[in-house]
């Protein structure tokens, strides 16, 4: 017996050890491809995406299909790797025109972060964008909500006329009811008259009824008013016509290139800046839509080129270069602030909880109102999400330093970041 009893505690202690060794793993993992995913957005997706070919090829698998140590070279310097003469970066040269860009900054680390990310993403379903979906729905549910009650308050207004003007011949005729019974003969005043206007000239001899269109009118004025005044600045649906028309729905829908990837300054910063064109140009050297125009680049391509004197035969950049205008959509007020990095790295919030489907629209609109009761309202609704977030790591650990009576400055809380002061 005793001996069965050593062998069940060697095997649970087995257990355990791997049951640990697994948490610790997978844990390990799971950050690994959270900053993975960071990198991803701002460096690769451009060119690749995961279970989709774009400029580069589908990333889905590259982990089976290539080994970790030549994806490590292969991603720092891929034209180091073709040159060296190495077969399979021979074979990858010839998949595309566009030359896979070198990334000596990258870090083994940062590399294996990025194959985790895309290990990770392989094996997860379609979610987010039907989430962003079922958003949009959501939002579309609510002014169908505003509409119907637009309708029922007209729909009210028509059906207390009509009871006004039944109880108006209601009464008449008890009035002749009551006058007949009484000998008095009444005459019907629209026959004798002859006058079809008759009854309308009757209706507005009715005070009850003058009283009710002026309470009418008096209603339809000051809710016009109302809505004037609260609409004042509010440019929900504003449109602008670009200088490019450059369409989110080509590039942040069909080919799923990720928001920050052009707009790097969401994740970093204040404000979410707008992409310089040399950008544009990492997949624009090689993307002309030449099908679409009959062997002949894209006319908003040629702006580009125009704006960076970019002469497409030689490759080559002159030095007349332009600016291009772009027109500014979502504006705010002075007085209010707003931090991208907060909602977008802290918070977590996708694109689209403030700027709608973005990844439909041929030609970006302002889809939110941005008025104060609109972020108040999300605040009251948005779920801090503190696990495994640094941002409030450092902050439980700056009160528990407080709790304790130790020294903390405003630079453990933030008091260091540039957008405290300067916004």
């Amino acid at each position: 017996m005793r001996s069965i009893s050593l062998f069940f505690r060697s095997v649970t202690k087995s257990l355990l050890l791997v049951s640990f060794l697994t948490a610790a793993v997978s844990s390990a993992n799971a950050q690994d491809a959270a900053a993975g995913a960071a990198i991803f957005k701002q460096k690769c997706t451009a060119c690749h995406a995961i279970g989709k070919v774009v400029v580069g090829p589908d990333l889905k698998g590259i982990n089976d299909r290539r080994s970790e140590e030549w994806l490590l070279k292969w991603i720092k310097n891929a034209p180091a790797l073709i040159a060296s003469g190495d077969p399979d970066a021979k074979e990858a040269e010839k998949f595309s025109p566009a030359m896979m860009s070198a990334f000596p900054e990258l870090t083994d680390d940062d590399i294996k972060g990025i194959l985790a990310y895309v290990k990770a993403e392989e094996t997860k379903p379609a979610a987010a964008a039907a989430g962003t979906e079922a958003g949009a729905a959501a939002e579309g549910g609510s002014g169908e909500i505003s509409n119907f009650m637009i309708f029922g308050l007209i729909a009210v207004i028509i059906i207390a006329f009509i009871v006004i003007v039944v109880l108006n011949r209601v009464i008449r005729t008890l009035e002749r009811v009551m006058l007949e019974k009484q000998g008095v003969v009444v005459e019907d005043e629209d026959a004798v008259s002859g006058d079809r206007l008759a009854g309308l000239k009757q209706l507005s001899k009715n005070k009850k009824f003058i009283l009710f269109i002026v309470l009418l009118v008096v209603i339809a004025l000051g809710s016009a008013g109302w809505m004037g005044m609260w609409e004042t600045g509010v440019h929900t649906g504003y449109q602008p016509v670009q200088p490019i028309k450059f369409s989110h729905q080509l590039h942040a829908g069909l080919n799923k290139i990720d928001c920050q990837y052009c707009h790097t300054g969401a994740f970093t910063s204040k404000n979410a800046s707008i992409p310089s064109l040399n950008v544009c140009m990492n997949c624009h050297n090689y993307v002309t839509a030449s099908d679409k125009y009959d062997g002949k680049t894209s006319p908003e391509i040629q702006k580009i080129y125009h704006a960076l004197d970019y002469n497409e035969t030689t490759k080559q950049y002159g030095k007349n270069t332009k600016p291009v205008e772009w027109i500014r959509i979502h504006n705010l007020p002075d007085l209010a602030y707003f931090n991208h990095s907060q909602h977008v790295a802290v918070a977590g919030i996708e694109c689209q909880k403030c700027h709608g489907p973005i990844q439909t629209m041929e030609e970006v609109y302002q889809y939110s109102p941005l008025t104060m009761k609109w972020c108040v309202n999300c605040h009251k609704e948005t779920e801090v999400n503190h696990k495994d977030n640094p941002y409030y790591d450092r902050l439980i650990a700056a009160h528990d330093k407080l709790k304790k009576g130790e020294k903390v400055t405003a630079a453990v809380l933030g008091g260091l970041e540039c957008s405290k002061c300067h916004y």
